[in-house]
């Protein structure tokens, strides 16, 4: 037997375990996603998410918590999909930018009412609640009423949450939780924020 035949054999093999495996899946609903934890990238894979489901048709709504009127690619190249995304950015910066906790929650409260008003809407499929768990980790928002509020969202809306710290009763009622790791990072050795790459 060459090697090329191993090869096929083998793979073969994986691919009925694989195909037994898909199989067994016949669950179909909307997820509740959670991009967390100390590395870099939890927006922009949420924004990778966004793209797919623009490309399969559906509308989709943002809410940026924290994150203040930043002049970011992501909303440029956007702008291009029109009415097929719900766009609002309603933080102030980041906490150690304002230093005003009460303005701080105001902002977090005004942004809840949009993702709430977001998640009731039927002709959305995805909505990204970015920096959210910022919100949560200072207490801006109850934590039982959110995830209260995300669990009662109708069977197939899909919620991508982002932000480092997400708090463990947000993490429990997820469906898909990943945790972006810190390995290595060019802040670290003194390279600024990038235009295209960080925003």
């Amino acid at each position: 037997m060459t090697d090329d035949d191993r090869h096929r054999e083998k793979m073969a093999k994986r691919k009925a375990v694989q195909d037994a495996e898909v199989a067994q899946k016949t669950i179909e609903k909307g997820l509740l996603i959670v991009h967390t934890g100390p590395g870099k990238g939890k927006s922009t894979a949420a924004w990778g998410l966004m793209l797919r489901a623009l490309g399969r048709g559906w509308r989709v709504g943002v809410v940026q918590f924290i994150k203040g009127a930043w002049d970011t690619g992501e909303k440029h190249a956007l702008k291009a999909f029109g009415d097929r995304i719900d766009w609002h950015t309603l933080g102030e910066g980041f906490t150690w930018e304002t230093q005003d906790k009460a303005r701080d929650i105001a902002a977090a409260k005004a942004a809840w009412s949009e993702a709430e008003r977001l998640l009731a809407d039927n002709s959305i499929r995805l909505v990204i609640l970015d920096e959210l768990n910022i919100a949560l980790r200072y207490d801006y928002l109850d934590i039982d009423a959110v995830v209260a509020a995300l669990q009662a969202r109708r069977p197939d809306l899909h919620v991508v949450v982002t932000g480092r710290n997400a708090k463990p009763a947000l993490i429990e009622a997820a469906d898909l939780v990943t945790e972006m790791g810190n390995v290595k990072h060019h802040f670290s050795a003194g390279v600024k924020a990038q235009e295209g790459i960080e925003f």
